[in-house]
């Protein structure tokens, strides 16, 4: 089961040429996966952060840009998680519009405490509720 959110492609995410600014890409996938923790998972990041004390910042990324997004395209983002570890959750993101991708991410989160700001276990209801969106093994990432 992927979770999904659509973004359209605004006038602030695209440079002089009327595409999407790469670095634009990696706020959208901030969005979809700070949408994916409310949606999904049971809490926000207002939750996550400043009443839990927790975070989940990124710590790899990697990314294919398939084909250019335009102002006005409507992105689908499909997250999928690829494995769960301790501390670690790796993320496929897949961008797609109209059916045509346009950019494939493979993104690992830490959650971590911020205070002090290390690496912690992921409590058990949100790897439970992650779980839910892992992908099989089987499945290419």
């Amino acid at each position: 089961m992927s979770f999904t959110t659509d973004i359209t492609v605004r006038f602030a995410h695209v440079d002089a040429a009327g595409i999407v600014f790469f670095p634009r890409y990696f706020e959208m996938v901030n969005q979809t996966v700070e949408e994916w923790f409310e949606a999904e998972l049971g809490t926000s990041f207002h939750q996550l952060h400043l009443e839990g004390e927790h975070g989940v910042p990124a710590v790899r990324i990697e990314t294919d840009f398939v084909k250019a997004s335009r102002l006005g395209d409507r992105l689908r983002f499909a997250l999928d998680v690829t494995s769960i570890g301790r501390s670690r959750v790796d993320l496929r993101i897949v961008v797609s519009c109209r059916g045509e991708e346009r950019v494939r991410i493979r993104l690992v989160v830490a959650f971590v405490s911020l205070e002090p700001l290390q690496s912690c276990p992921i409590p058990d209801a949100l790897r439970a509720a992650m779980e839910k969106f892992l992908v099989p093994q089987s499945e290419p990432s």
